[in-house]
């Protein structure tokens, strides 16, 4: 199970680099994601959680650009399978299983990149742009991260 939520919050963070961090670090601030004692145990500070969601707010506005780029290009590409491999340690280090979590994280960020992108755009050729497409990406990461992190 800890496996199968360390690639869902990665699918998370290829959706919504930033997004994955900050629901990690709530889920840990809350005590859904017991990180005392391990080397993750930062995560659960007010500032962790401060300096994710803010992170996280800049993504959800810079992501409504038309300036921003692909989520495919290698930095995009790159940043969203660091977040995952590292939320995904995360989840794995309350177990013990931090070089699995990070794995399953990392996988999952691919995963959720290349399947964001192509759903994200079927969504706004439907819709004919890409707004509500986006609106929608957006509600998913969130809602999707904020059950990853309470289970």
């Amino acid at each position: 199970m800890l496996y199968i939520l360390a690639l869902l919050i990665g699918v998370v963070a290829g959706l919504r680099a930033m997004i994955a961090p900050a629901t990690v670090a709530w889920g840990s601030y809350l005590g859904w994601i017991p990180v005392a004692g391990t080397w993750a145990s930062f995560m659960g500070h007010w500032i962790a959680v401060g300096m994710f969601t803010v992170l996280a707010i800049v993504e959800l506005v810079t992501d409504q650009l038309p300036s921003t780029p692909s989520r495919k290009v290698p930095q995009q590409f790159g940043a969203r399978i660091v977040t995952g491999a590292f939320c995904g340690a995360v989840i794995g280090a309350t177990v013990g299983a931090t070089i699995g979590g990070l794995i399953a994280g990392a996988i999952g960020a691919v995963i959720g990149t290349l399947g964001g992108a192509e759903a994200r755009a079927r969504m706004a050729a439907a819709f004919g742009k890409d707004p509500p497409a986006a609106f929608i990406e957006d509600a998913v990461a969130i809602i999707g991260g904020l059950l990853i992190v309470a289970a």
